[in-house]
């Protein structure tokens, strides 16, 4: 299952979505989207467990064609 988060859920204006296939890599991508795109600076353990509490899994569907 794929781990997505969308920022939007975070109270930003902001249409970003984060899509990692670990929940490590979508919390590095999203921290590092809300530092570039939304000017934070360090990432706080609170905006870390804000990032975990957001964090969805998405199924991934695969089509495959024959």
């Amino acid at each position: 299952m794929e781990k997505v988060i969308h920022c939007r859920d975070l109270g930003f204006n902001c249409d970003g979505i984060i899509r990692a296939q670990t929940e490590k890599e979508a919390l590095q991508l999203a921290a590092d989207h809300a530092q570039k795109a939304h000017g934070l600076g360090e990432i706080t353990p609170e905006l870390e467990e804000k990032l975990k509490s957001v964090l969805r899994e998405e199924h991934t569907a695969t089509l495959l064609m024959r």
